[in-house]
């Protein structure tokens, strides 16, 4: 069968958990611009410009059916006044905590995300994006989660520390997250982001037991998506999902990202009708694939996973790294075309 729909026809439908035409592929492509754009990371992010050009550039090159409006996690902390580092072939970093000791938690305070000039680059990026793209491609916005931001914003240790020791502050500091989670996501639809991943990473059982989820993360998910204004879908980051994948459904995300940990076959069972997955190509081995591997391993996700819609295929981590080769994505594009059609034998 050949390609009939719009992207935005297709992921629409596999998201209704229905065969579109073939299966859907997000290539989760952000710093990558950089290496299109044959510049420095740091340069690359210094102007919405790039990402316009780049992010284009990329959906023609590998054929997609998504445009990233990501930049990169440190934003918010940036966006905070806190430290980015940049470094070369990688995603920029954040730097020194903001939060350095429990009392600044109740002394925080966000900026407005339309007054805070880091967050604007990436609006000014989705708005043109969206005028390109002319509602045939999703567009997709990105928040930390404001149970997994706490991480950038004061160290793992301490966080861990915070949740098990001091509950009433937890609390403050995640109805401040949440807050700017919500107003930093619904800025994004309203830019022309045609859906949200919700990057979680700590609420997967890989960082975290599923009762200490249930009282935490899942209980903050469950409020901060349902005021945000379009579709979530929630992204544990390469943390495995299968202990949780009822929960994270019950929070109200449409999409799961799988870990390349899972047998997608499983996931699928436990997914089906209720929730969409996204996955599960492992980003990290990528880098020493060649185009043969790429071919097996779309064909091993489709085998496993694409009957009755409800897949999506990407990377596992929700972007893909500076060294996967441009072959190598090209090999994935064909063979999600190749062996990716519906109806499936």
């Amino acid at each position: 069968m050949s390609e009939t729909m719009t992207s935005m026809q297709r992921v629409l439908t596999a998201l209704s958990h229905k065969e579109a035409d073939r299966v859907p592929l997000f290539l989760l492509l952000s710093l990558y611009g950089a290496r299109e754009l044959q510049m420095s990371v740091k340069n690359y992010f210094s102007s919405h410009e790039n990402i316009i050009r780049a992010q284009i550039a990329m959906l023609k090159k590998y054929g997609a059916d998504c445009i990233y409006g990501f930049t990169y996690a440190a934003v918010e902390i940036e966006a905070l006044g806190g430290e980015v580092i940049y470094v070369e072939e990688g995603p920029p970093n954040s730097g020194e905590p903001v939060i350095k000791k429990n009392s600044d938690i109740e002394r925080l305070e966000f900026p407005k995300v339309r007054e805070t000039p880091c967050l604007l680059k990436a609006l000014k990026a989705i708005e043109a994006l969206k005028a390109f793209a002319g509602g045939e491609t999703p567009i997709i916005g990105v928040v930390m989660s404001p149970f997994s931001a706490p991480v950038m914003q004061m160290g793992f240790e301490k966080y861990i520390e915070l949740i098990y020791e001091n509950r009433p502050l937890f609390d403050i500091l995640m109805k401040k997250n949440s807050d700017f989670c919500v107003e930093w996501a619904n800025a994004q639809l309203e830019a022309g982001a045609s859906a949200i991943c919700y990057f979680d990473p700590v609420s997967s059982p890989t960082i975290i037991d599923r009762g200490l989820f249930l009282e935490t993360g899942f209980r903050v998910a469950k409020g901060a998506i349902s005021k945000i204004k379009g579709a979530a879908a929630a992204h544990l980051a390469s943390g495995r999902i299968l202990p949780i994948i009822d929960d994270v459904a019950a929070s109200g995300a449409a999409v799961i990202g799988a870990s390349s940990l899972e047998d997608m076959k499983l996931v699928k069972e436990k997914c089906r009708g209720k929730i969409s997955v996204l996955g599960n190509l492992n980003g990290i081995q990528m880098c020493g694939w060649d185009a043969r591997r790429a071919e097996t391993e779309v064909r091993k996700i489709i085998d496993s996973a694409a009957c009755g819609g409800g897949l999506i295929i990407s990377d596992n981590h929700g972007e893909i790294p500076w060294q996967v080769s441009e072959d190598v994505l090209l090999a994935i594009s064909q063979a999600v075309r190749e062996w990716g059609r519906y109806p499936q034998n």
